[in-house]
């Protein structure tokens, strides 16, 4: 088992900040790069697991066009409610779902997409067995996780202020679960575990988060993620403070006016076994 179960509450205003907030954030331009590499070989049908909000899911549409069906999951339905209720397709479906239980048959999809969640699931192997089991022969998992959070600054720097604040009990939801599986090393050995034979092709990809004041990626990471959780437990009334305070370090690392930090993550792509 890895992280704690308020790791993936999703639940209350956490999707509408999340995809005000976080998605513009960091999330967008790994979208884009996500639904580019489906498309560059032909698909019919994309299994995404654990679509959140459904920003990859708006990328692929755009991407593959509507004659590709799209089925977009996730575990957290309010996630689901939310991304379905942004933008209606005829070719996505929404449903809720386990990764680590899909209710597809076998062999059913081109390519099973998955974007910065594999880090939330107990027990990734299992996961990555399902989403080998539902590709065809040959199709394509990609997936992609965060880098150490020392080289994605905004998380690093609201970790750090959140750290100093509740000296006692620091919050280390972020290092902990979105920034805790960036071992390359140790991605291979689970999806070697989990049946794939072939591959992994793996790279590193840096990219800029911007934002028009520090007060931006401190509302999304505190109120938009599940940290929020976190600070509540260990103050029911201070959610505002602690987003003062991670406001405070950004305006302070990186000005008062526009911010920019580095953002950085693995993506990963594997072959089915043929």
């Amino acid at each position: 088992m890895t992280g704690n179960h308020a790791d993936k509450v999703f639940s209350g205003s956490i999707p509408a900040f999340y995809d005000t907030y976080l998605t513009p954030l960091i999330f967008e331009p790994y979208a884009r790069d996500l639904a580019k590499r489906v498309s560059l070989e032909p698909v019919t049908h994309v299994l995404e697991v654990a679509a959140g909000t459904g920003v990859v899911t708006r990328a692929m549409v755009e991407v593959l066009g509507s004659g590709v069906s799209i089925i977009a999951t996730d575990l957290n339905q309010p996630m689901l409610d939310y991304g379905a209720s942004l933008r209606a397709n005829t070719n996505v479906t929404w449903q809720q779902a386990d990764a680590h239980e899909l209710p597809f048959e076998d062999a059913a999809f081109d390519a099973v997409v998955c974007q910065f969640s594999v880090m939330f699931f107990p027990d990734r192997v299992k996961a990555y067995a399902e989403a080998l089991r539902v590709l065809k022969p040959g199709g394509r998992f990609i997936f992609n996780v965060w880098d150490r959070i020392e080289e994605n600054e905004f998380a690093d720097t609201v970790t750090q202020s959140l750290a100093k604040h509740f000296p006692s009990d620091p919050p280390r939801f972020l290092v902990r679960t979105p920034h805790g599986y960036w071992d390359v090393e140790k991605i291979v050995a689970d999806l070697r575990m989990a049946g794939f034979v072939f591959g992994p092709t793996v790279e590193t990809v840096a990219a800029h988060s911007r934002a028009d004041s520090a007060s931006i990626p401190a509302i999304a990471y505190c109120q938009g993620t599940p940290l929020r959780n976190e600070i509540e437990s260990r103050d029911a009334s201070g959610l505002e403070q602690a987003t003062n305070v991670a406001t405070d370090a950004l305006a302070a690392r990186f000005g008062c006016g526009p911010v920019e930090g580095k953002i950085q993550g693995h993506v990963v792509s594997i072959r089915a076994n043929t």
